[in-house]
Protein backbone atom coordinates (compact mmCIF):
# COMPACT_ATOMS: atom_id res chain seq x y z
CA UNK A 1 0.00 0.00 0.00
CA UNK A 2 1.14 3.56 -0.73
CA UNK A 3 0.98 4.63 2.90
CA UNK A 4 2.79 1.63 4.38
CA UNK A 5 6.24 3.25 4.31
CA UNK A 6 4.86 6.43 5.86
CA UNK A 7 3.10 4.49 8.59
CA UNK A 8 6.22 2.50 9.38
CA UNK A 9 8.19 5.69 9.74
CA UNK A 10 5.48 7.20 11.93
CA UNK A 11 5.61 4.22 14.26
CA UNK A 12 9.37 4.69 14.67
CA UNK A 13 8.80 8.35 15.63
CA UNK A 14 5.34 8.41 17.25
CA UNK A 15 5.67 11.72 19.04
CA UNK A 16 6.39 13.62 15.85
CA UNK A 17 3.99 11.91 13.49
CA UNK A 18 2.22 15.03 12.35
CA UNK A 19 5.25 17.30 12.68
CA UNK A 20 7.13 15.22 10.05
CA UNK A 21 5.14 17.04 7.42
CA UNK A 22 6.08 20.44 8.84
CA UNK A 23 8.68 21.41 6.20
CA UNK A 24 6.15 20.84 3.42
CA UNK A 25 3.53 22.76 5.35
CA UNK A 26 5.82 25.67 6.07
CA UNK A 27 6.67 25.98 2.39
CA UNK A 28 2.99 26.24 1.51
CA UNK A 29 1.58 28.22 4.43
CA UNK A 30 1.43 31.30 2.24
CA UNK A 31 -0.92 29.64 -0.25
CA UNK A 32 -4.54 30.65 0.11
CA UNK A 33 -3.89 32.73 3.22
CA UNK A 34 -6.44 35.25 4.37
CA UNK A 35 -10.18 35.29 4.68
CA UNK A 36 -10.61 34.78 0.93
CA UNK A 37 -9.18 31.26 1.02
CA UNK A 38 -11.63 28.38 0.88
CA UNK A 39 -10.70 26.94 4.27
CA UNK A 40 -11.01 30.27 6.07
CA UNK A 41 -14.28 30.93 4.27
CA UNK A 42 -15.49 27.61 5.64
CA UNK A 43 -14.43 28.69 9.14
CA UNK A 44 -16.45 31.91 8.81
CA UNK A 45 -19.49 30.07 7.45
CA UNK A 46 -19.27 27.63 10.35
CA UNK A 47 -18.81 30.53 12.76
CA UNK A 48 -22.16 32.01 11.73
CA UNK A 49 -23.76 28.55 11.53
CA UNK A 50 -22.79 27.82 15.14
CA UNK A 51 -23.91 31.35 16.03
CA UNK A 52 -27.37 30.34 14.75
CA UNK A 53 -27.16 26.96 16.50
CA UNK A 54 -26.53 28.51 19.90
CA UNK A 55 -29.14 31.21 19.31
CA UNK A 56 -31.65 28.42 18.82
CA UNK A 57 -30.33 26.60 21.89
CA UNK A 58 -30.49 29.44 24.43
CA UNK A 59 -33.58 31.31 23.19
CA UNK A 60 -35.98 29.40 25.45
CA UNK A 61 -33.95 30.20 28.58
CA UNK A 62 -34.72 33.89 27.91
CA UNK A 63 -38.25 33.53 26.54
CA UNK A 64 -39.43 31.34 29.41
CA UNK A 65 -39.20 34.36 31.73
CA UNK A 66 -41.91 36.05 29.65
CA UNK A 67 -43.82 32.79 29.09
CA UNK A 68 -44.42 32.16 32.80
CA UNK A 69 -45.78 34.04 35.74
CA UNK A 70 -42.36 35.04 36.99
CA UNK A 71 -41.25 31.93 38.83
CA UNK A 72 -37.53 31.38 38.58
CA UNK A 73 -36.45 27.82 37.72
CA UNK A 74 -33.10 28.37 39.36
CA UNK A 75 -34.43 29.77 42.63
CA UNK A 76 -34.23 28.08 45.98
CA UNK A 77 -37.61 28.87 47.55
CA UNK A 78 -36.92 27.31 50.97
CA UNK A 79 -33.87 29.45 51.70
CA UNK A 80 -34.26 32.88 53.21
CA UNK A 81 -30.79 33.44 54.68
CA UNK A 82 -29.35 36.84 53.84
CA UNK A 83 -25.69 36.17 53.16
CA UNK A 84 -24.92 39.60 51.68
CA UNK A 85 -26.79 42.91 51.61
CA UNK A 86 -29.26 43.36 48.78
CA UNK A 87 -27.34 45.21 46.08
CA UNK A 88 -30.07 45.06 43.44
CA UNK A 89 -32.06 48.21 42.79
CA UNK A 90 -34.58 46.43 40.62
CA UNK A 91 -38.16 46.09 41.78
CA UNK A 92 -38.95 42.51 42.58
CA UNK A 93 -41.85 40.66 41.01
CA UNK A 94 -42.31 43.34 38.38
CA UNK A 95 -40.08 42.07 35.59
CA UNK A 96 -42.87 40.18 33.96
CA UNK A 97 -44.87 43.35 33.38
CA UNK A 98 -42.10 44.65 31.13
CA UNK A 99 -42.98 42.14 28.44
CA UNK A 100 -45.59 42.43 25.72
CA UNK A 101 -48.97 41.79 27.31
CA UNK A 102 -50.72 40.24 24.27
CA UNK A 103 -48.55 37.10 24.44
CA UNK A 104 -49.97 34.17 26.44
CA UNK A 105 -48.66 33.47 29.92
CA UNK A 106 -48.48 29.99 31.48
CA UNK A 107 -48.65 29.05 35.14
CA UNK A 108 -45.75 26.58 35.10
CA UNK A 109 -44.07 25.72 38.37
CA UNK A 110 -40.32 26.09 38.86
CA UNK A 111 -39.99 22.31 38.62
CA UNK A 112 -41.88 22.21 35.33
CA UNK A 113 -39.69 24.96 33.92
CA UNK A 114 -36.61 23.02 34.95
CA UNK A 115 -37.86 19.91 33.17
CA UNK A 116 -38.62 21.93 30.03
CA UNK A 117 -35.15 23.46 29.96
CA UNK A 118 -33.36 20.16 30.65
CA UNK A 119 -35.35 18.12 28.08
CA UNK A 120 -33.10 19.46 25.33
CA UNK A 121 -30.03 17.72 26.76
CA UNK A 122 -31.69 14.30 26.88
CA UNK A 123 -32.39 14.49 23.18
CA UNK A 124 -28.96 16.00 22.56
CA UNK A 125 -27.34 13.05 24.32
CA UNK A 126 -29.17 10.54 22.14
CA UNK A 127 -27.79 11.60 18.74
CA UNK A 128 -24.14 12.37 19.51
CA UNK A 129 -22.82 8.98 18.37
CA UNK A 130 -25.32 8.75 15.53
CA UNK A 131 -24.28 12.16 14.25
CA UNK A 132 -20.64 11.13 14.17
CA UNK A 133 -21.41 7.86 12.43
CA UNK A 134 -23.79 9.41 9.87
CA UNK A 135 -21.35 12.20 9.02
CA UNK A 136 -18.65 9.62 8.33
CA UNK A 137 -21.06 7.73 6.09
CA UNK A 138 -22.87 10.54 4.26
CA UNK A 139 -20.60 13.54 4.75
CA UNK A 140 -20.46 16.36 7.29
CA UNK A 141 -22.08 18.92 4.99
CA UNK A 142 -25.35 17.03 4.62
CA UNK A 143 -25.61 15.91 8.25
CA UNK A 144 -24.85 19.36 9.65
CA UNK A 145 -27.08 21.11 7.13
CA UNK A 146 -30.09 18.88 7.73
CA UNK A 147 -29.50 18.99 11.48
CA UNK A 148 -29.54 22.79 11.42
CA UNK A 149 -32.60 22.85 9.16
CA UNK A 150 -34.50 20.48 11.45
CA UNK A 151 -33.52 22.53 14.51
CA UNK A 152 -34.68 25.75 12.87
CA UNK A 153 -37.98 24.27 11.66
CA UNK A 154 -38.76 22.75 15.05
CA UNK A 155 -38.02 26.09 16.73
CA UNK A 156 -40.87 27.64 14.74
CA UNK A 157 -43.25 25.17 16.41
CA UNK A 158 -42.36 26.20 19.97
CA UNK A 159 -45.27 28.65 20.47
CA UNK A 160 -47.73 26.03 19.19
CA UNK A 161 -46.28 23.37 21.48
CA UNK A 162 -46.41 25.72 24.48
CA UNK A 163 -50.07 26.46 23.75
CA UNK A 164 -50.89 22.76 23.68
CA UNK A 165 -49.28 22.21 27.07
CA UNK A 166 -45.99 21.80 28.91
CA UNK A 167 -45.73 18.12 27.93
CA UNK A 168 -45.74 19.04 24.23
CA UNK A 169 -43.04 21.65 24.77
CA UNK A 170 -40.95 19.12 26.68
CA UNK A 171 -41.27 16.69 23.78
CA UNK A 172 -40.37 19.42 21.29
CA UNK A 173 -37.30 20.34 23.31
CA UNK A 174 -36.16 16.72 23.25
CA UNK A 175 -36.61 16.64 19.46
CA UNK A 176 -34.64 19.89 19.19
CA UNK A 177 -31.83 18.31 21.17
CA UNK A 178 -31.83 15.28 18.88
CA UNK A 179 -31.67 17.48 15.78
CA UNK A 180 -28.87 19.64 17.18
CA UNK A 181 -26.93 16.67 18.52
CA UNK A 182 -25.62 15.73 15.06
CA UNK A 183 -24.19 19.19 14.29
CA UNK A 184 -20.91 19.20 16.21
CA UNK A 185 -19.81 15.68 15.22
CA UNK A 186 -20.54 16.61 11.59
CA UNK A 187 -18.43 19.75 11.95
CA UNK A 188 -15.43 17.66 13.04
CA UNK A 189 -15.89 15.37 10.04
CA UNK A 190 -15.67 18.42 7.78
CA UNK A 191 -12.54 19.73 9.46
CA UNK A 192 -10.85 16.35 9.12
CA UNK A 193 -10.98 17.01 5.36
CA UNK A 194 -10.30 20.74 5.37
CA UNK A 195 -7.95 21.70 8.23
CA UNK A 196 -4.18 21.26 7.70
CA UNK A 197 -2.48 20.01 10.91
CA UNK A 198 -0.71 23.31 11.56
CA UNK A 199 -3.93 25.30 11.15
CA UNK A 200 -6.42 23.09 12.98
CA UNK A 201 -6.45 25.10 16.18
CA UNK A 202 -7.10 28.47 14.59
CA UNK A 203 -9.65 27.23 12.03
CA UNK A 204 -11.65 25.10 14.46
CA UNK A 205 -11.55 27.70 17.22
CA UNK A 206 -12.60 30.45 14.83
CA UNK A 207 -15.60 28.33 13.89
CA UNK A 208 -16.53 27.36 17.45
CA UNK A 209 -16.24 30.95 18.69
CA UNK A 210 -19.62 31.39 16.99
CA UNK A 211 -21.19 29.45 19.87
CA UNK A 212 -20.19 32.02 22.47
CA UNK A 213 -20.96 34.93 20.16
CA UNK A 214 -24.43 33.51 19.53
CA UNK A 215 -25.07 33.28 23.28
CA UNK A 216 -23.78 36.81 23.85
CA UNK A 217 -26.01 38.32 21.15
CA UNK A 218 -29.13 36.24 21.80
CA UNK A 219 -29.51 37.12 25.48
CA UNK A 220 -30.16 40.87 24.97
CA UNK A 221 -31.84 40.50 21.57
CA UNK A 222 -34.32 37.89 22.80
CA UNK A 223 -35.13 40.10 25.78
CA UNK A 224 -35.86 43.06 23.51
CA UNK A 225 -38.07 40.91 21.26
CA UNK A 226 -40.01 39.66 24.29
CA UNK A 227 -40.49 43.18 25.55
CA UNK A 228 -41.69 44.82 22.33
CA UNK A 229 -43.13 42.03 20.16
CA UNK A 230 -43.96 39.20 22.55
CA UNK A 231 -42.12 35.96 23.33
CA UNK A 232 -43.54 33.93 20.36
CA UNK A 233 -41.58 36.14 17.99
CA UNK A 234 -38.33 35.02 19.59
CA UNK A 235 -38.94 31.58 18.09
CA UNK A 236 -40.42 32.87 14.83
CA UNK A 237 -37.56 35.29 14.12
CA UNK A 238 -34.66 33.08 15.20
CA UNK A 239 -36.18 29.96 13.65
CA UNK A 240 -36.81 31.86 10.41
CA UNK A 241 -33.23 33.12 10.32
CA UNK A 242 -32.02 29.57 10.80
CA UNK A 243 -34.13 28.26 7.90
CA UNK A 244 -32.88 31.01 5.59
CA UNK A 245 -29.28 30.42 6.61
CA UNK A 246 -29.58 26.73 5.70
CA UNK A 247 -30.02 27.78 2.07
CA UNK A 248 -26.66 29.58 2.20
CA UNK A 249 -25.11 26.60 3.96
CA UNK A 250 -25.97 24.18 1.17
CA UNK A 251 -24.85 26.71 -1.46
CA UNK A 252 -21.56 27.77 0.12
CA UNK A 253 -20.16 24.63 1.75
CA UNK A 254 -18.43 21.72 0.02
CA UNK A 255 -17.56 18.37 1.55
CA UNK A 256 -13.84 18.49 0.75
CA UNK A 257 -11.35 20.55 -1.31
CA UNK A 258 -11.72 18.22 -4.31
CA UNK A 259 -15.42 19.14 -4.58
CA UNK A 260 -14.93 22.89 -4.30
CA UNK A 261 -15.27 24.56 -7.73
CA UNK A 262 -13.63 27.88 -6.78
CA UNK A 263 -10.67 26.81 -4.62
CA UNK A 264 -7.26 27.66 -6.04
CA UNK A 265 -5.08 24.83 -7.28
CA UNK A 266 -2.37 25.82 -4.81
CA UNK A 267 -4.65 25.74 -1.80
CA UNK A 268 -6.18 22.44 -2.86
CA UNK A 269 -2.74 20.87 -3.21
CA UNK A 270 -1.64 22.31 0.13
CA UNK A 271 -4.62 20.88 2.01
CA UNK A 272 -4.60 17.49 0.27
CA UNK A 273 -0.83 16.98 0.68
CA UNK A 274 -0.87 18.00 4.34
CA UNK A 275 -3.64 15.47 5.08
CA UNK A 276 -2.23 12.67 2.92
CA UNK A 277 -1.19 10.50 5.88
CA UNK A 278 -4.52 10.42 7.69
CA UNK A 279 -6.56 8.35 5.20
CA UNK A 280 -10.15 8.73 4.00
CA UNK A 281 -13.37 8.82 6.01
CA UNK A 282 -14.57 5.61 7.58
CA UNK A 283 -17.20 3.37 6.03
CA UNK A 284 -19.84 1.28 7.75
CA UNK A 285 -17.44 -0.51 10.11
CA UNK A 286 -15.75 1.05 13.13
CA UNK A 287 -12.89 -0.31 15.29
CA UNK A 288 -15.07 -0.11 18.40
CA UNK A 289 -13.03 -2.56 20.50
CA UNK A 290 -9.81 -0.69 19.78
CA UNK A 291 -11.52 2.59 20.63
CA UNK A 292 -12.71 1.21 23.96
CA UNK A 293 -9.16 0.11 24.79
CA UNK A 294 -7.58 3.42 23.71
CA UNK A 295 -6.20 5.36 26.68
CA UNK A 296 -5.74 8.58 24.65
CA UNK A 297 -9.46 8.48 23.78
CA UNK A 298 -10.36 7.83 27.42
CA UNK A 299 -8.15 10.76 28.39
CA UNK A 300 -10.14 13.09 26.13
CA UNK A 301 -13.46 11.68 27.34
CA UNK A 302 -12.59 12.11 31.02
CA UNK A 303 -11.36 15.64 30.35
CA UNK A 304 -14.64 16.44 28.56
CA UNK A 305 -16.71 15.15 31.47
CA UNK A 306 -14.74 16.99 34.15
CA UNK A 307 -14.29 20.26 32.28
CA UNK A 308 -17.91 20.42 31.11
CA UNK A 309 -18.99 19.92 34.72
CA UNK A 310 -17.14 23.12 35.63
CA UNK A 311 -18.29 24.85 32.44
CA UNK A 312 -21.97 24.11 33.03
CA UNK A 313 -21.58 25.17 36.66
CA UNK A 314 -20.26 28.50 35.44
CA UNK A 315 -22.85 28.80 32.69
CA UNK A 316 -25.99 27.84 34.60
CA UNK A 317 -25.31 28.18 38.33
CA UNK A 318 -23.13 31.24 38.79
CA UNK A 319 -26.02 33.67 38.08
CA UNK A 320 -27.96 31.83 40.79
CA UNK A 321 -25.03 32.25 43.18
CA UNK A 322 -24.86 35.97 42.36
CA UNK A 323 -28.57 36.27 43.05
CA UNK A 324 -29.00 34.02 46.10
CA UNK A 325 -25.75 34.78 47.93
CA UNK A 326 -24.71 38.24 46.72
CA UNK A 327 -28.34 39.29 46.11
CA UNK A 328 -27.57 40.80 42.75
CA UNK A 329 -29.17 39.54 39.56
CA UNK A 330 -26.35 39.70 37.02
CA UNK A 331 -28.87 39.83 34.16
CA UNK A 332 -29.86 43.36 35.21
CA UNK A 333 -26.57 44.75 33.94
CA UNK A 334 -26.03 44.04 30.26
CA UNK A 335 -22.33 44.87 30.27
CA UNK A 336 -21.49 42.64 33.22
CA UNK A 337 -23.61 39.84 31.79
CA UNK A 338 -21.78 40.08 28.47
CA UNK A 339 -18.24 40.25 29.85
CA UNK A 340 -17.80 36.48 30.41
CA UNK A 341 -19.05 35.69 26.89
CA UNK A 342 -16.97 38.40 25.22
CA UNK A 343 -13.91 37.14 27.05
CA UNK A 344 -14.65 33.55 26.06
CA UNK A 345 -15.18 34.54 22.41
CA UNK A 346 -11.90 36.42 22.20
CA UNK A 347 -10.04 33.75 24.18
CA UNK A 348 -11.24 31.01 21.84
CA UNK A 349 -9.91 32.80 18.75
CA UNK A 350 -6.61 33.91 20.33
CA UNK A 351 -5.81 30.50 21.82
CA UNK A 352 -6.26 28.87 18.41
CA UNK A 353 -3.87 31.33 16.80
CA UNK A 354 -1.31 30.88 19.57
CA UNK A 355 -1.45 27.08 19.48
CA UNK A 356 -0.83 26.98 15.73
CA UNK A 357 1.99 29.49 16.12
CA UNK A 358 3.74 27.20 18.60
CA UNK A 359 3.30 24.24 16.27
CA UNK A 360 4.47 26.08 13.16
CA UNK A 361 7.63 27.26 14.93
CA UNK A 362 8.37 23.66 16.06
CA UNK A 363 8.54 24.81 19.67
CA UNK A 364 6.47 21.87 20.93
CA UNK A 365 4.95 18.66 19.62
CA UNK A 366 1.20 18.38 19.03
CA UNK A 367 0.74 16.43 22.26
CA UNK A 368 2.63 19.06 24.28
CA UNK A 369 0.60 21.93 22.81
CA UNK A 370 -2.70 20.17 23.52
CA UNK A 371 -1.64 19.44 27.11
CA UNK A 372 -0.27 22.95 27.66
CA UNK A 373 -3.53 24.62 26.64
CA UNK A 374 -5.51 22.06 28.63
CA UNK A 375 -3.50 22.92 31.75
CA UNK A 376 -4.19 26.62 31.27
CA UNK A 377 -7.84 26.07 30.38
CA UNK A 378 -8.60 23.69 33.26
CA UNK A 379 -6.37 24.70 36.17
CA UNK A 380 -6.86 28.48 36.14
CA UNK A 381 -10.70 28.34 35.99
CA UNK A 382 -10.68 25.82 38.85
CA UNK A 383 -8.59 28.19 40.97
CA UNK A 384 -10.78 31.15 40.02
CA UNK A 385 -13.96 29.27 40.87
CA UNK A 386 -12.66 28.41 44.34
CA UNK A 387 -11.62 32.03 44.80
CA UNK A 388 -15.19 33.19 44.23
CA UNK A 389 -16.30 31.50 47.44
CA UNK A 390 -13.73 33.45 49.44
CA UNK A 391 -14.35 36.99 48.16
CA UNK A 392 -17.30 37.42 50.48
CA UNK A 393 -19.66 40.17 49.37
CA UNK A 394 -17.15 41.84 47.07
CA UNK A 395 -19.29 41.92 43.93
CA UNK A 396 -16.55 43.36 41.73
CA UNK A 397 -14.12 40.60 42.67
CA UNK A 398 -16.78 37.96 42.03
CA UNK A 399 -17.46 39.32 38.53
CA UNK A 400 -13.71 39.50 37.83
CA UNK A 401 -13.18 35.87 38.80
CA UNK A 402 -16.27 34.79 36.86
CA UNK A 403 -15.09 36.62 33.74
CA UNK A 404 -11.57 35.25 34.17
CA UNK A 405 -12.91 31.70 34.47
CA UNK A 406 -15.05 31.94 31.33
CA UNK A 407 -12.21 33.59 29.41
CA UNK A 408 -9.43 31.19 30.35
CA UNK A 409 -11.57 28.06 29.99
CA UNK A 410 -11.69 28.89 26.27
CA UNK A 411 -8.06 27.73 26.01
CA UNK A 412 -9.33 24.17 26.17
CA UNK A 413 -10.49 24.78 22.61
CA UNK A 414 -6.85 24.47 21.54
CA UNK A 415 -6.29 21.62 23.99
CA UNK A 416 -8.20 18.39 24.51
CA UNK A 417 -11.34 19.79 22.82
CA UNK A 418 -9.90 19.18 19.34
CA UNK A 419 -7.56 16.30 20.21
CA UNK A 420 -9.88 13.76 18.54
CA UNK A 421 -8.82 14.98 15.11
CA UNK A 422 -5.15 14.54 16.09
CA UNK A 423 -5.36 10.92 17.23
CA UNK A 424 -7.93 9.64 14.71
CA UNK A 425 -8.81 12.08 11.90
CA UNK A 426 -10.68 9.34 9.96
CA UNK A 427 -13.07 8.95 12.90
CA UNK A 428 -13.03 12.56 14.15
CA UNK A 429 -16.80 13.05 13.90
CA UNK A 430 -17.62 9.79 15.66
CA UNK A 431 -15.05 10.43 18.40
CA UNK A 432 -16.47 13.90 18.96
CA UNK A 433 -19.81 12.19 19.46
CA UNK A 434 -18.23 9.86 22.02
CA UNK A 435 -16.46 12.57 24.00
CA UNK A 436 -19.34 15.04 23.75
CA UNK A 437 -21.62 12.37 25.19
CA UNK A 438 -19.49 12.38 28.34
CA UNK A 439 -19.67 16.17 28.45
CA UNK A 440 -23.43 16.19 27.99
CA UNK A 441 -23.89 13.69 30.83
CA UNK A 442 -21.98 15.99 33.17
CA UNK A 443 -24.10 18.89 31.95
CA UNK A 444 -27.21 16.99 33.03
CA UNK A 445 -25.80 15.92 36.41
CA UNK A 446 -24.08 19.16 37.46
CA UNK A 447 -27.20 21.34 37.98
CA UNK A 448 -28.81 18.56 40.03
CA UNK A 449 -25.68 18.32 42.17
CA UNK A 450 -25.74 22.08 42.72
CA UNK A 451 -29.33 21.90 43.95
CA UNK A 452 -28.50 19.01 46.30
CA UNK A 453 -25.39 20.64 47.77
CA UNK A 454 -27.06 24.02 48.35
CA UNK A 455 -30.36 22.70 49.69
CA UNK A 456 -29.33 22.92 53.36
CA UNK A 457 -26.70 25.51 54.24
CA UNK A 458 -26.47 28.12 51.49
CA UNK A 459 -22.96 29.47 52.05
CA UNK A 460 -21.27 26.16 52.85
CA UNK A 461 -23.26 24.48 50.10
CA UNK A 462 -22.01 26.86 47.43
CA UNK A 463 -18.48 26.51 48.70
CA UNK A 464 -18.82 22.75 48.31
CA UNK A 465 -20.14 23.27 44.77
CA UNK A 466 -17.01 25.21 43.88
CA UNK A 467 -14.68 22.71 45.50
CA UNK A 468 -16.32 19.70 43.82
CA UNK A 469 -16.18 21.40 40.42
CA UNK A 470 -12.54 22.40 40.89
CA UNK A 471 -11.52 18.96 42.16
CA UNK A 472 -13.18 17.20 39.23
CA UNK A 473 -11.51 19.58 36.81
CA UNK A 474 -8.07 18.95 38.29
CA UNK A 475 -8.63 15.18 38.20
CA UNK A 476 -9.61 15.36 34.53
CA UNK A 477 -6.53 17.47 33.83
CA UNK A 478 -4.18 14.99 35.53
CA UNK A 479 -5.77 12.06 33.68
CA UNK A 480 -5.46 13.83 30.34
CA UNK A 481 -1.87 14.97 30.88
CA UNK A 482 -0.93 11.41 31.87
CA UNK A 483 -2.61 9.49 29.06
CA UNK A 484 -3.24 12.05 26.30
CA UNK A 485 -1.51 11.80 22.92
CA UNK A 486 -1.05 13.92 19.82
CA UNK A 487 -0.32 11.24 17.23
CA UNK A 488 -2.53 9.15 14.98
CA UNK A 489 -3.34 5.89 16.73
CA UNK A 490 -2.60 2.55 15.05
CA UNK A 491 -6.28 1.59 14.99
CA UNK A 492 -7.09 4.86 13.19
CA UNK A 493 -4.78 4.26 10.23
CA UNK A 494 -6.40 3.32 6.96
CA UNK A 495 -4.07 0.37 6.29
CA UNK A 496 -4.89 -1.07 9.71
CA UNK A 497 -8.63 -0.73 9.05
CA UNK A 498 -8.28 -2.56 5.73
CA UNK A 499 -6.47 -5.55 7.19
Amino acid sequence: MQQSAENAEAEDHPESDQEDAAPLLNQQLSLGKGLCSARYSLALVLHFSLFVVYSLRVNLSIAIVAMTNGTNPGSLPNISTDVCPNRSHAQTNSSHQEFAQEAPVYDWSAKTQGVILSAFFYGYLFTQLLGGYWSGMFGGKLVLGYGLLATSALTLLAPLAAGLGAAYLIGLQALLGMAEGVIFPAQYTLWAKWAPPLERSRLMNLAEAGCTFGTFVTFPVAGIICQYLGWPYVFYILGGIGCVWCVFWFLLVYEDPACHPRISAGEREYIVSSLANQGSSHGRSLPLLAMIKSLPLWAISVAYFCNDWLFYTLLTSMPTYMNDVLHFDIRENGLLSALPYVGNWLGTIVSGLLADFLLSKHMFSTATVRKLFSVLGMMLPAVSLVAVSYVGCDYTAAVVFLTLSMTVISMCGAGFNINQIDIAPRYAGFLLGVTNTFGTVSGIIAPTAVGFLTSQDLLIGWRNVFFVSAALNLFGLLFYVTFGSGTIQDWAREDTALQ
